[in-house]
């Protein structure tokens, strides 16, 4: 009679693990993401508006003079 290789509890975890870890690595493939065009008029457009409601409250709450 033949002797059966001794398997242990954790090596066939990680063997198991490791296999469906290779799996999961092989199925997902990185799409490439397309650069978005840059409008350039929107880029430069001035974005900061002295006479919003946060900026006034901002100096405001600061206790910077009134204007």
């Amino acid at each position: 009679m033949k002797e059966r290789p001794k398997v242990h509890r954790r090596d066939l975890l990680g063997a198991v693990l490791t296999g469906a870890g290779a799996a999961v690595m092989s199925s997902v493939t990185p799409q490439p993401v397309a650069a978005k065009s840059v409008d350039l008029k929107d880029k430069r457009k001035a974005r900061y508006q002295a006479n919003s409601a946060e900026v006034r409250n901002f100096y405001r709450v600061n206790s910077y003079p009134a204007r």
